[in-house]
């Protein structure tokens, strides 16, 4: 098997990406959730399902491609569900999976150690 596996999903290829460590949990994990945009798009999908539009509101400073890329590797990686609503083109609305709900807990913990650091003596 190659390295980077890939499958037709939609109008888009699907691509797993290799672990950099071969075998480490932690590179693993910042793989599927790493990034500047990641978590937050988790934060904002486990407050409720959202268009594509309400997540770009939610985040205004992340432009539509970045948007879409990590939207992508999220659902490539079981995290978020992508679900058109209607005849082509469709609204699409996204949500986490169960799979993306067993990261919450991480994602509170590290939202509490972001306050703590904004707010700690400098």
């Amino acid at each position: 098997m190659s390295a980077i596996k890939k499958a037709l999903s939609g109008n888009h290829q699907q691509r797993v990406r290799p672990n950099a460590v071969e075998g480490c949990p932690l590179t693993a994990a910042f793989a599927a959730i790493g990034g500047k945009w990641k978590l937050i798009i988790i934060y904002w999908l486990a407050e409720s399902p959202k268009h594509f539009a309400a997540l770009r509101k939610a985040m205004p400073g992340i432009s539509q491609k970045v948007l879409t890329q990590q939207l992508r590797e999220l659902m490539n990686d079981g995290l978020v569900n992508r679900e058109p609503k209607g005849a082509v083109p469709a609204p699409v609305v996204y949500s986490l999976s169960e799979y993306g709900r067993s990261v919450l807990p991480l994602v509170e913990d590290v939202r509490l150690w972001g306050r703590a650091h904004l707010s700690r003596p400098r």
